[in-house]
């Protein structure tokens, strides 16, 4: 299996959020739907394969079990995703059939991609699919997903996703027109924010955290998949879903909504996978020489830079690295559990079998293990 996708191959990956999907909770949008399939099926035409990823089977539970709002338990949640799940795949897969195309299914939780190998399974065979010309309808397994577990919202997911198959582009259709410098819905001065770095940091002062009545995810978590599939090389495309045509148009190379684009060369596969990680166990703090050094001259971590070590964690887990200010710079897989890492911070290389009996590695984390992130 080779690392890289061939480069000839256009891949999006097209992420529809609840309000839309389920007409802000009054069932399935059933045109709107279709519309997007129309839309899906006419790009796919021009040569791009397509990766959905749907929001919605909650929402379509809580509809169909006559529930007024979303429910907080997770048990609940859980239940109304297994009853909503079945209705959503229905709606699309009729949908795809009327021209012919297949369609499947796949469900993903965050301990799926956050499991090395897992994760190269769910990247075979989702490449495996599209070379199969099915189109795959990806959601959270929300009906097992524990809160240690979850993506959180599908926004998040969807970017995941788009690092995955290294997907040259990631659209976000939403209720909203795009990204606003300021809450649209508080202010009717706020103007249309038509395109920016994906990791411009002044993007996320612009954002309400305020999620849907029936989604998880606000504007923040839409700007913060952007600068996920940044990683990557994907450019990010934040638009509304009520538009006609807007895949078409797109595709045509016309400027619909938010356009969010990558500021730097994609990082190589494993090391986004690394930087795709949600959960880790530990944290450790960095002095302002290893900071200096991780960021100018791509070394590796060692014993002497770190300061102080939180968490428990084992040998080649995750590890938060944070500057003075608490602030992240790295994350990497660490070559000591955390008793270990604590006895030989601040120390030299040299002095870590003076001090623990062994040496595992030299490096605290290894610079094939370590990705930046700020």
């Amino acid at each position: 299996m080779t690392e890289r996708l061939n480069e000839s191959r256009r891949r999006w990956v097209i992420k529809v959020g609840s309000a839309l999907v389920t007409n802000h909770g009054r069932g399935l949008d059933h045109e709107r739907i279709a519309a997007w399939v129309d839309g899906i099926m006419a790009i796919r035409q021009q040569g791009i394969e397509v990766v959905l990823v749907s929001s919605g089977s909650v929402a379509e539970g809580v509809r169909r079990l006559g529930w007024q709002d979303r429910p907080h338990a997770l048990h609940q949640l859980q239940a109304a995703a297994a009853v909503g799940q079945m209705g959503l795949v229905q709606a699309y897969e009729s949908r795809f059939q009327a021209f012919g195309a297949k369609t499947a299914q796949v469900l993903l939780t965050h301990e799926d991609l956050a499991d090395r190998q897992r994760y190269l399974n769910a990247r075979v065979t989702l490449r495996a699919l599209l070379n199969l010309a099915v189109v795959p309808v990806v959601n959270e397994n929300d009906t097992i997903a524990t809160e240690e577990i979850r993506f959180g919202d599908n926004d998040t997911l969807a970017a995941l996703v788009s690092n995955l198959i290294e997907a040259e582009r990631l659209v976000i259709l939403t209720d909203q027109a795009g990204l606003f410098d300021s809450d649209p819905r508080a202010n009717p001065w706020a103007a249309l924010v038509e395109e920016a770095e994906a990791e411009d940091l002044g993007l996320e002062r612009m954002c309400s955290d305020a999620p849907g009545v029936l989604g998880q995810g606000g504007m923040r978590a839409k700007v913060m998949a952007a600068r996920r599939a940044a990683r990557a090389g994907a450019a990010t495309v934040i638009a509304s879903g009520r538009e006609a045509a807007v895949l078409e148009r797109l595709a045509a190379g016309e400027r619909c909504g938010t356009l969010l684009t990558p500021s730097r060369e994609p990082l190589a596969a494993r090391k986004q996978w690394l930087a795709g990680q949600l959960q880790a166990p530990g944290r450790v703090w960095l002095d302002d020489g290893a900071v200096r050094v991780l960021r100018e001259g791509g070394a590796s971590l060692l014993p002497v830079g770190v300061t102080r070590v939180a968490g428990r964690f084992r040998r080649g887990e995750l590890v938060l690295c944070l500057d003075a200010r608490g602030e992240e710079i790295a994350r990497g897989l660490i070559n000591y559990d955390a008793e270990a890492a604590d006895r030989i911070k601040g120390m030299a290389s040299d002095d870590i079998e003076s001090v623990l009996g062994y040496v595992t590695e030299p490096e605290l984390i290894h610079r094939d293990n370590l990705v930046l992130t700020g």
